[in-house]
């Protein structure tokens, strides 16, 4: 599988600063909702609630989370998604780490390195 192949997906969640307009996850975030994807927010660090702090709160099956958080917070989520038998992840670049491609491989969770942006941007001309 590869990271396009993730877009045949409907259910995402970003995870990462997505109420920073000044952040990738943001972007990514609005981005997937635009080409009309089901997307939500998750930051374990914010207090705002407009955004859910565990991908627990999510209210449907996700499908795909795409990881835009330092890595050692991201480990966390990509354990706090097996739990939840969540098992694809798009890995932004700065993401990546040994231990969370170590822990995916064991736990057999789809992990893919890649940018949202970059594979959204082929996505749409492929749709045209």
């Amino acid at each position: 599988m590869d990271a396009q192949s993730l877009l045949e997906y409907s259910n995402w969640v970003v995870v990462g600063d997505v109420l920073n307009s000044s952040k990738y996850a943001h972007r990514i975030l609005n981005t997937l909702k635009e080409a009309g994807f089901n997307v939500q927010g998750v930051n374990p660090n914010s207090d705002d609630e407009s955004v859910h702090k565990s991908l627990k709160d999510i209210s449907y099956k996700v499908d795909v989370i795409d990881l835009c958080i330092n890595p050692i917070k991201g480990l966390k989520i990509v354990e706090e998604a097996h739990s939840l038998g969540i098992s694809k992840i798009l890995i932004q670049p700065g993401a990546e780490s040994e231990d969370i491609l170590s822990f995916c491989a064991e736990k057999g969770i789809i992990a893919i390195e890649g940018c949202a942006l970059v594979e959204l941007s082929y996505y749409k001309r492929k749709k045209r």
